[in-house]
């Protein structure tokens, strides 16, 4: 982990961490608009520039037309309308590879002034690598849905999402690193809250994967009732094999309508560990922040449900969560810091 902390680099890292999760915002609204699969190239240079003039765009319609989501889906789009949804898949590619630049151009300035040392060079090349692989993921997954199936596989579109989160994760504890100071990784102690932080952690990205799936799946809209399903609390034969835990669209949005409660009941947990144990100030009353968080997280959830997946509500959802998983980062970061402080 770097050492050297610098105000400027701090300032990057936020804004950067911000773009990712921008831009995995803007993912979800390309996936719930089925914006996703209108491009069906992936050119790196020459899609930067949309199709001009009427035959280019009837030439990139022709190509939409022959892949199974026309086929199966949106048999009579006509012209205008795929334009619509070409020109939100072009933006969301574009700001893509503007994030890129905005990574790239400043990492490169940041090591030639010195800012970021050479052998602290690490974790940024590592954040560049997962930028690239998170491009090559994105392809990988709108490849799927261009084969036969009129839509993304939910195993590469939670990847996808999960690569997007570790960069974000990486971003986010690096600012924290050049604001707090960067924990001591050969330190090995860990008291129960910094513990309870990461596994409660652990919990938020089962619980955000199982997201992912269901938004693959298409899950949300199998019932748009809560509490129940089906008009029952626990539907029958949810559970009948391990396969249906990744595959079945019922079991999926199931475990992630109620695995939630979980993190729910965590954080107050949490805060009445730093409570009894005299934590500061600030990490009591971010606590209590955080189970506000949570339980928005959760009555989001519910009218997205029962909005049978609005799509502004849908985002909001998608956002609180990213919101949260960074809070969770900067825990983790806080306790890291003041287990080196007991430890000595």
């Amino acid at each position: 982990m770097p050492k050297t902390q610098n105000p400027a680099v701090m300032r990057w890292m936020y804004a950067f961490a911000f773009i990712v999760a921008f831009l995995v915002v803007f993912g979800g609204f390309v996936r719930l608009t089925r914006s996703g699969l209108s491009i069906v190239e992936w050119n790196p240079v020459s899609g930067v520039v949309p199709p001009i003039g009427q035959q280019a765009w009837e030439e990139e319609f022709v190509k939409y037309q022959q892949t199974p989501e026309f086929i199966k889906v949106n048999t009579g789009m006509t012209l205008e309308e795929y334009k619509y949804i070409f020109y939100i898949e072009w933006i969301h590619r574009i700001i893509a590879r503007l994030a890129g630049f905005f990574y790239a151009i400043p990492v490169f300035y940041f090591l030639f002034k010195k800012a970021i040392p050479f052998k602290e060079f690490g974790i940024y090349f590592v954040m560049g690598m997962l930028f690239i692989a998170q491009a090559f993921m994105g392809w990988f997954m709108v490849a799927s849905g261009l084969e036969s199936r009129p839509s993304v596989s939910h195993f590469r579109l939670t990847l996808h999402l999960l690569f997007a989160l570790t960069l974000f994760a990486l971003a986010l504890w690096t600012a924290f690193g050049h604001k707090y100071g960067f924990p001591d990784a050969q330190k090995r102690y860990r008291s129960p809250v910094s513990l309870l932080a990461q596994f409660s952690t652990v919990i938020l990205l089962i619980q955000i994967a199982y997201g992912g799936m269901t938004a693959g799946l298409k899950a949300g809209h199998v019932s748009d009732t809560w509490p129940l399903m089906f008009g029952k609390w626990i539907p029958p034969n949810l559970f009948n094999s391990w396969v249906a835990l990744f595959e079945t669209p019922q079991t999926i949005v199931f475990i992630h309508r109620w695995f939630a409660w979980l993190g729910l009941a965590l954080v107050p947990y949490a805060y009445y560990m730093v409570k009894k144990q005299n934590y500061p100030a600030d990490i009591q009353k971010g606590l209590l922040w955080l189970v506000g968080v949570v339980a928005l997280q959760i009555t989001l959830g519910v009218l997205t449900i029962l909005s049978y997946v609005n799509i502004a509500l849908a985002l909001i959802h998608q956002a609180n969560a990213i919101f949260l998983f960074g809070l969770a980062i900067y825990f983790i970061h806080r306790f890291r810091a003041l287990d080196e402080t007991k430890a000595g």
